[in-house]
């Protein structure tokens, strides 16, 4: 459930940032949840694999 807050993961940190940031070149989202954006590096592999996999056929 979104808390209207938007989420950030900071990819120099590894943290999760909180709040209306700027989107920069160590930022990914803004996702609608802290759940969401701690999985944004998982979510991005899974995301290249398949269109890696989708490539190849």
């Amino acid at each position: 459930m979104s808390d209207g807050q938007q989420y950030w993961f900071n990819t120099k940190t590894g943290q999760v940032d909180v709040g209306h940031l700027k989107p920069g070149a160590t930022l990914m989202g803004p996702y609608a949840s802290r759940e969401e954006a701690e999985r944004a590096l998982q979510t991005a592999r899974e995301k290249t694999e398949a269109w890696d996999r989708a490539e190849e056929d």
